[in-house]
């Protein structure tokens, strides 16, 4: 596998990066996909995250495959990633994630439901008050624990701050049909319960849903 650090190149005009800037999410989607999409015909293989670093979009990506600078616009600092992992090692991690669980109708129809909506819409049925920050922190953390286990490692509240909920639509040029999805940002430190797991299913794979969209690949540190 290969980690990227993905940066505007220093020699564009301003002009040229502040068009760049100016774009939407979907264009942010459409210009790390450009450096993956070697065929026509190739499907998603890798993650990505997508921060603004003083201003500038900077791509940090997982994959099995190098990215292609086809649009010379990019400095890109790319090495080999094999993360050397033992159990009960404690990391500190950020991840930005889709927070959504999957349910079956009546007539077995899957339904997805974004968890903090979820949540803020039955106290809201209910006349209970909230505050917006105690739904994303208690019901971001839920989401996370839930699937810790399945993905090789384990967090405890007091060690995860989560917060950064939004809802975003993003607009396809071609249609006028909007791509829907929420993120939460989660921070904080966890233990490694199986490394083997935890490399491949959560650092390799990611985590959640929308990952076509810069969600659930998780960046951590040795602390």
């Amino acid at each position: 596998m290969y980690f990227s650090m993905i940066k505007l190149h220093r020699s564009l005009a301003p002009q040229e990066i502040t068009d760049l800037t100016r774009q939407d999410g979907y264009h942010a989607h459409q210009l790390v996909w450009k450096m993956f999409a070697d065929h026509p015909d190739r499907q998603r293989d890798f993650l990505y995250r997508h921060e603004s670093v003083n201003g500038l979009p900077t791509f940090y990506t997982v994959a099995n495959r190098e990215p292609v600078n086809n649009l010379e616009l990019w400095d890109i600092r790319t090495k080999e990633y094999r993360p050397q992992l033992r159990p009960e090692q404690r990391l500190g991690f950020t991840l930005s994630a889709n927070p959504i669980r999957s349910r079956r109708d009546e007539s077995g129809r899957q339904h997805r439901h974004d968890v903090v909506m979820e949540a803020k819409l039955k106290l809201a049925k209910e006349g209970e008050n909230f505050y917006l920050s105690e739904i994303v922190q208690e019901h971001g953390f839920r989401w996370l624990e839930e699937r810790a286990g399945s993905h090789g490692f384990q967090v405890l509240r007091n060690d995860v701050r989560v917060d950064g909920y939004q809802q975003r639509k993003l607009f396809k040029r071609k249609s006028g049909n909007p791509i829907s999805f929420s993120i939460l940002d989660f921070n904080g430190i966890l233990t490694v319960t199986e490394p083997d797991i935890f490399i491949e299913k959560c650092l390799f794979r990611g985590m959640g849903s929308a990952k076509g969209f810069g969600c659930g690949l998780m960046l951590v540190r040795k602390i």
